[in-house]
């Protein structure tokens, strides 16, 4: 046995006593979208710190405790809080929500996040669904040994997110008036925020919205046969070409305009995990 499988039998062990709910979707929320949590019919919250072997989050807007529950009649279980690799953490422990949500029968791996907006039209509380990505992290949770159990070696990710979900999700949006675009997000490691130069080779590589998190978890999951939604709250403009000083970025005003647009990523997961149970 692997050791990451493991650890993964410990933490489903414990979670298996802990909650007798057995989720079909997984949601992992990002930077200030905890108030998504409010769509949920809440029947067990447990904090990581609790769980065998499950990372601690550290960073503000991460509240850092898996809740158990319902939204409509789809159980669920949301990841109320990211890991991310500036943390220190390794790419398996990043990706370790992923790697539960599986080993608890979830289905759907639902991820969401904050990003910088980069491509032409892009507007601070515009939401992105995620067509594609680039890893710049520099690493990938499937390296090393795979135990048993986790999915194929080497699995394609060139259909990372799925088109039915996405179609849903437009079509959500669509019906509630909210500005919602397809793109491809580029994932850079962090904690600093990109440089002038660094964002105009984003924008030359093709990315659409920058961040710091998401793609290893997307990776894990479609290793284990989830099928994936991500979707970006754009929460500033990152691209220098579109203003004449440098802007710092600021996770403060970052959590802020996430926080803002909380309510309309309530309205598209609602609409989709309604869909996919129908």
């Amino acid at each position: 046995m692997s050791d990451l499988r493991l650890r993964l039998t410990l933490t489903k062990n414990y979670l298996a006593k802990a909650n007798k709910l057995r989720p079909t979707v997984a949601i992992v929320l990002g930077s200030g979208l905890g108030a998504v949590v409010d769509m949920v019919d809440i029947k067990t919250a447990i904090a990581y710190k609790d769980i065998p072997n499950f990372p601690a989050t550290t960073v503000d807007g991460h509240k850092g405790r898996m809740i158990f529950g319902r939204v409509g009649a789809t159980p669920v279980v949301v990841f109320d809080g990211r890991l991310h690799y500036y943390e220190g953490l390794s790419m398996e422990q990043v990706a370790y929500p992923a790697y539960v949500a599986q080993d608890i029968g979830a289905r759907f791996f639902i991820a969401t996040n904050a990003a910088g907006g980069i491509a032409d039209g892009y507007r601070p509380g515009d939401l992105m669904l995620l067509r594609d990505h680039l890893n710049l992290l520099g690493d990938n949770p499937l390296r090393g040994a795979q135990g048993p159990g986790q999915g194929q070696r080497f699995p394609a990710i060139v259909d990372a997110y799925d088109a039915t979900l996405i179609d849903l999700a437009l079509r959500e949006a669509q019906a509630a008036g909210i500005r919602m675009h397809l793109g491809v997000y580029a994932a850079m490691t962090g904690p600093s925020y990109e440089t002038d130069a660094e964002l105009r080779m984003l924008y030359r590589l093709g990315a659409d919205a920058v961040g710091m998190s998401t793609v290893p978890e997307v990776i894990a999951a479609r290793q284990g046969g989830m099928r994936v939604l991500a979707l970006s709250v754009i929460a500033n403009d990152a691209m220098p070409r579109r203003r004449r000083r440098v802007a710092a970025a600021d996770h403060v005003a970052v959590l802020a305009e996430v926080s803002r647009a909380g309510t309309s990523v309530r309205r598209v997961l609602e609409g989709v995990i309604a869909a996919i149970s129908a």
